[in-house]
């Protein structure tokens, strides 16, 4: 998850702490990512990604 940049140092709640950083990878057929999303909030976010392809 470090590798992707979806754990490490964040806010929460006005302190820095340690963690899972919400992020969404879209993963490409020959296996690389082709587009990342960090620092998601859950509302929303499905039909931005999924409108990302629409383009």
């Amino acid at each position: 998850m470090e590798k992707y940049g979806a754990y490490g140092e964040k806010m929460m709640y006005g302190k820095k702490v340690t963690g899972v950083i919400r992020s969404t990878f879209v993963i490409g057929p020959t296996g690389r990512v082709e587009q990342a999303w960090y620092g998601v909030r859950a509302d929303g976010h499905a039909a931005k990604v999924l409108s990302s392809f629409e383009g």
